[in-house]
């Protein structure tokens, strides 16, 4: 009596792993913290930043991540006095909140266990991701201040005239894949071809909404300096800020799962039936992780070599050019399905 089963401990110890340890919450974090040192690397290199590319030069520059922490971390808290107050502080973390619950639903192996097992797994991360920039808005309108709300204008024009080539790229692997779950997309790649090569339209189309969610260069509009100060951001400091600008890599982090689980063959080459918390579980999920990371890494690289569009011609390109290569993406794989399998 009072004794937990073991199989139930050895579920909750994996349910744990996965949203704490890896690919969980640490792994985020680290992933984030690299991934930023690598942005500002790159960007240094390319042009010939000196301030980034020789502060603390023997040790890479850790010393400007590490500065960055401390000082969101001991500065002073202001909430502006017309702020809607309770809106201005939740916001940024129901953001982060959003962004990272999402991964409960992605899974990095063919044997992972989830909180919320399902066979529409696809379906769910995607409502979660797609929340997410509602919080954006809610952040830049909660500030009380023109240029944060301009931002927030700005998120909205962008967040409409994406969202819907984005789902439609999604859509269109779920045709091919006939299924609404990760787990069973990669398995079908693993038995015929990675789903880049049987719809490489819809491969484009989510990488270029990758690359504008998340607000990378060339589409950093929202939070554009030069014309915004720091658009959404501008009246946010201490953690709050570093939380609100860590956000778009969390999601940056989630869509390069998505990506790599639906393009790239998830974690093939693994391919053995070994349920073992090894071979079941962290190969695989380091596999995904890498894959993942590099599809990361090739989007920072944008911020170095791109220019920022206007507004108007980011909405324009998002309404004719995204949409009609999402919608020729799905004609596609109807195409496939139909004639080819």
């Amino acid at each position: 009596m009072g004794i937990i089963p073991i199989p139930l401990i050895i579920w909750l110890i994996e349910d744990l792993l996965y949203l704490i340890i890896f690919p969980g919450l640490v792994t985020i974090l680290v992933i984030v913290i690299v991934i930023i040192w690598l942005e500002r690397k790159i960007a240094a290199k390319v042009q010939m930043r000196f301030g980034p590319l020789w502060v603390s030069k023997k040790i890479g520059g850790a010393l400007q991540s590490l500065a960055d922490l401390l000082r969101y971390s001991f500065q002073e808290v202001i909430i502006p006095e017309k702020a809607d107050k309770l809106a201005f502080i939740l916001a940024p973390g129901l953001m982060f909140a959003f962004a990272t619950i999402a991964l409960i639903f992605i899974p990095v192996g063919p044997y992972y266990s989830v909180l919320f097992p399902s066979y529409y797994t696809i379906l769910f991360s995607l409502a979660l991701i797609i929340i997410t920039p509602i919080f954006a808005i809610t952040v830049g309108w909660a500030s009380d201040n023109k240029f944060s709300f301009i931002g927030a204008l700005r998120e909205g024009f962008l967040l409409i005239s994406y969202e819907v080539p984005f789902l439609l790229s999604v859509v269109s692997m779920i045709i091919i894949f006939r299924t609404y779950d990760y787990i069973s997309a990669v398995q079908s790649q693993l038995s015929f071809l990675p789903g880049i090569i049987l719809n490489p339209l819809a491969a484009l189309t989510m990488l270029i909404v990758m690359i504008r969610t998340t607000g990378r260069f060339p589409f950093d509009i929202t939070e554009a300096d030069s014309e915004l100060v720091l658009g959404l951001y501008t009246e946010y400091s201490a953690l709050f800020f570093g939380v609100g600008m860590a956000t778009p890599y969390v999601e940056l982090y989630n869509f390069s799962l998505i990506f790599s689980l639906l393009f790239l063959g998830g974690w093939w080459p693994f391919t053995l039936n070994v349920m073992n918390p090894i071979y079941g579980l962290i190969l695989p999920g380091i596999i995904v992780v890498i894959k993942a990371f590099i599809v990361m890494a090739i989007l920072v690289f944008l911020r170095a070599v791109y220019p920022r569009y206007r507004l108007d011609q980011a909405v324009r390109s998002g309404w004719s050019y995204v949409l009609l290569l999402s919608v020729l993406s799905v004609i596609l794989s109807v195409g496939e399905v139909v004639f080819l399998r």
